[in-house]
């Protein structure tokens, strides 16, 4: 009952800063973690997301899109920016995710409720007459 508890309060805070987080912390988050994949990773991200730079706000953008191997860069002069894309991923993502948490939250504090409930009920099929 007591590890079931902890595991509610763990997971409702999880929940909660999953739904609570907006678009500009998601947007520090994404930039952050940009610049600290390898190129290789890059290129496999825009080659995959078909898209080429991060965010146009960014100093090496030009760069970023100079050495881009996406598709979309060959079929038309622009591409969509990557930050967008991982923007409406990662916003999707987590609301999914923050929805899904809570509702298994609250299904644990059912749990707990059931055994604090049920915990001191006597079995019917035992013997009266015994101790325990």
């Amino acid at each position: 009952m007591i590890i079931l508890g902890l595991v509610f309060i763990f997971q409702f805070g999880i929940s909660c800063s999953c739904l609570a987080i907006n678009r500009s912390k998601q947007t520090d988050v994404i930039n952050a973690s940009w610049w600290v994949m390898s190129n290789k990773t890059r290129d496999e991200l825009e080659r995959s997301f078909d898209c080429c730079g991060l965010f146009n706000f960014t100093t090496l953008y030009q760069q970023d899109y100079d050495f881009c191997t996406a598709i979309c860069k060959s079929q038309s002069p622009t591409c969509q920016m990557c930050g967008e894309k991982f923007l409406k991923h990662s916003d999707e993502a987590l609301k999914i995710l923050g929805g899904v948490g809570l509702f298994f939250s609250f299904t644990e504090i059912l749990g707990v409720w059931l055994a604090m409930r049920f915990r001191n009920q006597k079995d019917p099929r035992a013997n009266p007459s015994a101790f325990l």
